[in-house]
């Protein structure tokens, strides 16, 4: 599958440890999705350090304004958490909140836009329960989360020389969920394309 139309994936993850496995397999994810002719962008690391949100006093930070516009510019995004308590991390938790600021957008929220998931742990069953409180997050915020999302046991997760995944296994994960993601994007954007189409003389018009 290859894209017929243009889309933007935006992947935002990570931690502030550089060459955290997160970001990594947010990279790797990414790569996919331009891979197959999406152009993306990442905020991951110390670009997802900001102030704590509050709704509508932390948009002075330039962190903020960056991450709210490249999400109201994306038609996909992908998140990628280490797993944190059960849970995704605050960093990430803290840039996802600030997607508050788009409630009153012409796309509130997430809306009509895919939602790949990535999260790891130290052991399967941590990264399992922060992927589910990412899933959860995103549906709460009227994204779609693709129907593949990515857990990974950094304990058994390596990279090799080359900088590819030793682990073919985590390496096909990630490149089918990153598929889904644009495939998801552009098939919306045709759909979005075709409603606004008008009808010619004589014919009904088509509602989607």
């Amino acid at each position: 599958m290859t894209v017929r139309q243009i889309v933007r994936v935006l992947g935002v993850g990570g931690s502030t440890r550089p060459g955290s496995t997160a970001e990594q397999a947010l990279r790797r994810a990414l790569a996919e999705a331009e891979r197959l002719g999406a152009e993306v962008d990442l905020i991951g690391g110390a670009q997802l350090v900001m102030p704590a949100y509050e709704p509508g006093a932390g948009m002075h930070a330039p962190a903020a304004r960056r991450l709210v516009a490249a999400i109201a510019a994306a038609d996909g995004v992908i998140f990628a958490s280490p797993a944190y308590h059960g849970s995704i991390s605050g960093l990430v938790k803290n840039a996802i909140d600030y997607i508050e600021e788009l409630r009153d957008d012409e796309r509130p929220y997430l809306s009509g836009r895919p939602i790949g998931c990535v999260t790891v742990g130290d052991g399967r069953q941590g990264a399992v329960t922060a992927l589910t409180a990412l899933r959860e997050v995103a549906h709460a915020l009227r994204g779609w989360p693709t129907p593949l999302g990515v857990t990974l046991d950094r304990m058994a997760t390596r990279f090799g020389p080359d900088g590819q995944w030793a682990d073919s296994r985590a390496e096909q994960q990630l490149r089918t969920m990153a598929g889904q993601v644009v495939e998801f994007a552009v098939h919306r954007g045709i759909a979005l394309t075709e409603q606004a189409v008008p009808a010619r003389s004589g014919e009904t018009p088509r509602v989607l």
